[in-house]
């Protein structure tokens, strides 16, 4: 298992963080998520035997949301 916290920029509320997890929990793979709007994080713990860092990136990316490096 593999366990990312990204910068993610563009989450308001509480609702943002709720789309971005949904989107990442529909997807083989990820195990869990969790993120803070306030603080523009969003962690999230995956199998990196079936999904990769750039696929979470590209998930959240067309969720609507930027990750920064």
């Amino acid at each position: 298992m593999t366990t990312v916290k990204l910068k993610v920029t563009g989450m308001k509320c509480g609702g943002c963080e709720n789309t971005i997890k949904q989107a990442l929990m529909a997807k083989d793979g990820v195990i869990s998520v969790d993120g803070n709007h306030s603080e523009d994080w969003v962690e999230v713990e995956f199998d990196e035997a079936v999904i990769e860092e750039d696929d979470v990136i590209e998930i959240i990316e067309d969720a609507g949301f930027t990750v920064v490096d």
